[in-house]
């Protein structure tokens, strides 16, 4: 290739890259318009959603859905997918109950493994993805099955109580900073900045649109696919454990039967901030404004006393749409 030519390939890769990092932020655009659109909507319907008490119950249910989102944003940009975040959330709170009401670890202390057991559930995801080669459809779908049956299982069918640990509910409705601020917000704000250090600036971050774009080329440029995959998953697990400490810290118990659902929540808000489910292309900011649009949905649709059929009827639309956006970038490029 003469210089001239090469200048050429190089200048068009830099104006391909370009025109990409625009259309990535004109989706975080398109999503934060539908948020704003969707919220000034259910302010004018209804007298009662833009009260400070309502905008507070918006952001506590944006944690866990958000929480969860967050991790499932790194397995999705790689071209998988995770469906046992909602019971494995489930399972993770179960076990922040019992590591600190029954064994008597302390509180923070009980934080930490509760999180680092979220982590396990994610690293056995990664191992039945990257070296059994089952597909993370599958893998996950069966890691879902037994987080569900481990949390009913430990727990007894019945739910653990934090009557005697109030430290531990204050980890989500406490005021840290002593403002009217529930601690819960403030928690996802820092898991949100830490996933876009991350994904924007580490070479997990790198590895991760590397893999969903072409794995077998990232394979065969000498990287190892496999490790990479396995922390992915583990990562998603940790944040899973996270939603699990968040959830049962804000409902005062660990309730084994609440994850149910939470799984389909979180990856509707992944797609819905423009993450690709083909892979390589993704955004936290994009996914977090995703959780928004979901628990703004959730909650305007509740309050106009919508039954809650349509509001799945509703939310499924809005997914159905926020796919077929994405299928038409994908044929633009």
């Amino acid at each position: 290739m003469s210089t001239t030519a090469a200048d050429d390939a190089t200048l068009t890769s830099r104006t391909d890259g370009r025109g990409a990092a625009w259309r990535d932020r004109l989706q975080e655009l398109l999503a934060f318009a539908s948020l704003i659109v969707i919220f000034v909507f259910f302010s004018i319907a209804s007298s009662s959603f833009f009260t400070y008490n309502n905008v507070t119950n918006i952001l506590f249910s944006t944690v866990v859905i958000g929480t969860l989102a967050l991790g499932t944003t790194f397995v999705i940009i790689t071209g998988g997918i995770d469906l046992s975040i909602g019971t494995g959330m489930a399972l993770c709170a179960v076990m922040s109950g019992v590591f600190i009401t029954e064994w008597g670890v302390p509180v923070a202390l009980g934080v930490v493994m509760a999180i680092l057991f979220g982590g396990l559930i994610g690293l056995v995801n990664g191992f039945n993805v990257a070296f059994l080669r089952i597909p993370p459809f599958i893998a996950t779908l069966a890691m879902m099955l037994v987080a569900q049956g481990l949390a009913l299982v430990i727990s007894g069918s019945a739910p653990i109580y934090f009557t005697e640990q109030p430290e531990y509910v204050k980890i989500s409705t406490g005021n840290l900073l002593g403002f009217d601020f529930p601690n819960a917000v403030l928690v996802l704000l820092a898991a949100t900045v830490v996933c876009v250090v991350l994904l924007n600036k580490t070479v997990l971050g790198r590895y991760t649109f590397s893999i969903g774009s072409n794995e077998e080329a990232t394979a065969l440029s000498g990287i190892n696919v496999r490790k990479w995959k396995i922390i992915i998953y583990a990562l998603a697990g940790l944040f899973t454990g996270l939603a699990g400490i968040m959830i049962s810290a804000r409902l005062g118990s660990a309730q084994p039967a609440t994850g149910m659902g939470y799984e389909l929540q979180a990856i509707a808000a992944v797609v819905i901030g423009g993450t690709s489910l083909a892979g390589g292309k993704g955004s936290i900011i994009g996914t977090l404004i995703g959780a928004l649009i979901i628990s703004v949905l959730n909650n305007g649709l509740q309050i106009m006393s919508i039954a809650q059929e349509w509001q799945n009827v509703i939310l499924g639309l809005v997914i159905l749409v926020a796919v077929y956006a994405d299928q038409l970038r994908k044929k633009e490029r």
